[in-house]
């Protein structure tokens, strides 16, 4: 393999564009070093974006699922992928990985353009508690966080600041408020059922803590409810790494962006052990290509992240502790929960309503560090939904007492649960060897499955779920439980190189730094020895702030 050099050597090589890597080039550009921003993708302008073109201008009018799945067959399954953006996802074909026979994993979501996951993601943004970082102190089981909440709040609030997080303040310790923009409204069905359930059990329903505008900042504007987020947005209203931080980082004319680079090794120096730079296959040209710095940071999202450290060196770069690839965490998605009608509520059904980019979200009551312990599992979940009223399409009737029909939709709500899977040893990923993607890099091999603790909990979510409906006057509810539900589809995946204050039992410490190797941090979600029940990403970018200062405090004092 011939490897060609770039001549400059950059003080920080940032591998990955996304939540965590926007942040990281943002920050050290901004402070004056110079920064290689080495991702996977190509860059997107406003006129890429499609979320107001309409089906009849697609060349297959939104009708080309089964011609999408010929490539992406595994990325399709991500709501997000259609006709619209399908370009922005890789090719699985090409890009391919393998999984232990009976134990499904699909790893969706793999973006290759600038902004990672930000282009589609759902946006919700919560923040974790001292009780999500402290799991193992409250029941046993994983392992604590190297770091407490206080830690964590100043980042919290920097990052909350600047993105634009739209939220109620509710004061539950289990769910801790954000620095909030105004929310968006709950409907009308929404508020009867907050104010049911808080009344009849004493839970919390509140509006989505959303990361996108209800005031305008930095120049975005405000959300206008067109609704299809995940196609891009011309307005800037939800928060995109590739026109916020990334924007920022290349406007200081410190960071040189080098986009379609499959990063596949870090290259080190044996004589002093640090890391001298990475290795990347462009993947137009297909030539393998080194870029060199002072100190590298891996955001390319927790499993693509852990790859790179796996080909690195024979048995993973940083893994004195034999860790590496364990303890692999996603959400257990939509596993459990409910739908109901609420055919006394008022409202007409409208083509031309407004479409808010996201719902309401009941906040976690099982398991909590002053509430009962559930008898079947640890820890806890949340619930995610919404609620419509829609056209009654399947009215009886003809002519003109069907179209009357159809103007009489009633009012329907789900909850759907998202639930905190333990750290298990054996879900995990290994490289394999065997298997290549098109440019040459072995691939990740998947082994992981529920335990009888996530599925004792998505029982609980369809039971809890269901009974909250009833007791807010829905009916006709329905109750669903998959505890069959593969692995991946909450596209939240976490841990595989820990962090922790043992380097016998981790990879990283509390700064997302390798034990082994001071001058490599890997700062998206490889590092979290939990998961929560909560989305990730808010907690991302606010641990990727506090690593990158720490870093340049460190590089300062010439510890790198």
């Amino acid at each position: 393999m011939q490897i060609q050099a770039q001549p400059q050597e950059y003080d920080a090589i940032v591998v990955g564009s996304g939540a965590s890597g926007g942040w990281a080039a943002k920050r050290m550009s901004e402070a004056g070093l110079r920064v290689a921003l080495v991702c996977a993708g190509r860059p997107l302008k406003d006129g890429d974006y499609r979320e107001h073109v309409q089906p009849y201008e697609l060349k297959y009018q939104a009708r080309a699922n089964d011609l999408i799945r010929r490539t992406q067959p595994v990325q399709k399954d991500c709501y997000a992928c259609t006709e619209y953006n399908s370009s922005w996802f890789c090719n699985d074909i090409d890009e391919p990985y393998t999984t232990e026979q009976g134990k499904p994993f699909s790893w969706q979501g793999r973006m290759r353009v600038t902004g990672g996951r930000t282009n589609v993601w759902g946006r919700h943004s919560y923040r974790f508690s001292q009780q999500d970082l402290k799991g193992y102190s409250f029941d046993g089981a994983g392992a604590d966080w190297p770091l407490d909440y206080k830690d964590l709040v100043p980042y919290y609030e920097l990052v909350e600041d600047y993105v634009g997080i739209s939220g109620m303040v509710e004061n539950v310790p289990e769910l801790p408020d954000s620095k909030f923009q105004p929310s968006m409204p709950l409907t009308c069905v929404e508020d009867k059922v907050r104010s049911s359930i808080k009344t009849k059990f004493g839970r919390t329903m509140t509006m989505g803590r959303l990361a996108n505008l209800t005031k305008p900042i930095n120049g975005r504007q405000p959300c206008h409810f067109c609704g299809p987020c995940e196609r891009g947005c011309v307005t800037h209203s939800y928060f995109n790494a590739a026109f916020t931080t990334v924007a920022d980082a290349l406007k200081t004319g410190k960071c040189t962006h080098i986009p379609n680079a499959m990063v596949y090794q870090v290259l080190m120096d044996k004589a002093t052990n640090k890391a001298r730079g990475v290795v990347y296959v462009d993947r137009i040209t297909r030539e393998t290509r080194e870029v060199r710095a002072k100190t590298v940071v891996l955001c390319a999202q927790a499993l693509e992240s852990t790859r790179i450290l796996f080909n690195s060196a024979p048995d993973g770069l940083a893994n004195s502790s034999g860790v590496l690839g364990q303890y692999l965490m996603d959400h257990m998605w939509v596993a459990g929960g409910a739908n109901g009608e609420f055919p006394d509520m008022p409202g007409k059904p409208s083509l031309n309503a407004g479409r808010r980019p996201g719902g309401p979200y009941v906040i976690r009551f099982r398991n909590t560090m002053n509430g009962e312990k559930h008898k079947a599992f640890l820890r806890g979940y949340g619930y995610q939904g919404g609620s419509a009223i829609n056209f009654a399409f399947g009215a009886p009737g003809f002519g003109q007492a069907y179209k009357d029909a159809v103007k009489n939709g009633q009012w329907t709500m789900n909850l759907v649960g998202f639930g905190e899977c333990l750290p298990y040893k054996e879900n995990r990923v290994t490289l394999n060897k065997g298997v290549t993607d098109v440019f040459g890099i072995p691939v990740l091999h998947f082994n992981i499955a529920w335990g009888e603790n996530e599925k004792a909990m998505i029982r609980d979510m369809a039971v809890s779920a269901g009974e909250m409906l009833e007791a807010s006057g829905a009916k006709n509810v329905k109750t669903f439980a998959l505890e069959d539900r593969v692995p991946g589809y909450s596209i939240h995946e976490m841990g595989t190189a820990r962090m922790g204050s043992d380097p016998k039992q981790s990879v990283l410490n509390q700064f997302q730094q390798a034990h082994d190797v001071k001058n490599l941090f890997v700062m998206d979600a490889a590092g979290f020895p939990s998961g929560a029940c909560q989305n990730p990403t808010l907690t991302i970018m606010a641990m990727a702030v506090r690593s990158t200062d720490h870093l340049m405090e460190e590089m300062k004092k010439g510890n790198l």
